[in-house]
């Protein structure tokens, strides 16, 4: 992560933080979001992915949605992972994740319930 140079820096990653907190709050009527967060997650870019995820939600004013972190699940090879977890559906696993697809997948499959089948796991 690059030096923070302002103040004006600071509070944003304060307000990203503050974001972060108040969409973790657990409810299970809530659409869950989870990102794979290990070391080679992070490696691969899921910090960029989260981020643009929470943004897109933000921008979006969607507040029923649990965004969470997680550990390795052994997948490293389609890092950065995302899974989607909506209520009564089964999870949906997308993989090789990057800002723009995570973006997509707000809007796709969060707001509208299209998953979308070229991002998801392949079977291994």
């Amino acid at each position: 992560m690059p030096a923070i140079k302002s103040i004006e820096e600071l509070k944003k990653i304060r307000d990203q933080a503050r974001d972060m907190i108040n969409l973790r709050m657990d409810n299970e009527t809530k659409t869950r979001v989870v990102v794979g967060m290990g070391t080679c997650g992070i490696a691969a870019g899921a910090r960029q992915v989260m981020l643009a995820i929470l943004d897109e939600l933000k921008k979006r004013n969607i507040t029923d949605v649990v965004v969470t972190e997680t550990g390795c699940i052994g997948l490293c090879q389609y890092e950065p992972l995302v899974d989607v977890i909506k209520p009564d559906q089964p999870k949906v696993t997308y993989v090789n994740m990057n800002p723009e697809k995570a973006r997509e997948i707000v809007v796709k499959h969060i707001i509208n319930n299209q998953v979308v089948d070229e991002y998801v796991v392949p079977n291994v």
